[in-house]
């Protein structure tokens, strides 16, 4: 899902000049994107002059970090904290989780061709 890097945003307002899906709109002086109103078409990427639509695969470290965070809190609740069986426990079901997650995406991107 595109993005906006407010750092490298102008405010010029093209993007929202060229969206297909009036999915973009001004915060202050920086272009955001309403993700569910995007329809993924990709002309605000082609449009940008300072290149500050970008792609989700940059946020993938970010997104990381975010989960690693999430399961540190997790681990150092009151139920876990002191108990290591549980916290075993616990990285299992959220590994299955993930596992989970992977799969339904690999799924997915076997069944697009069908669409």
């Amino acid at each position: 899902m595109p993005w906006i890097n407010k750092e490298m945003c102008i405010g010029c307002q093209i993007c929202i000049d060229n969206c297909t899906a009036d999915a973009i709109s001004m915060n202050e002086d920086t272009a955001i994107i309403d993700q569910s109103k995007c329809i993924r078409c990709g002309v605000c990427h082609n449009v940008c002059p300072n290149n500050a639509v970008r792609h989700d695969g940059e946020l993938i470290p970010k997104e990381v970090d975010s989960n690693l965070r999430w399961i540190k809190g997790l681990l150092e609740h009151e139920y876990y904290c002191n108990n290591k069986e549980k916290q075993k426990e616990l990285l299992g079901r959220l590994e299955r989780y993930f596992k989970k997650e992977k799969k339904v995406a690999e799924q997915t991107i076997e069944r697009l061709l069908e669409l």
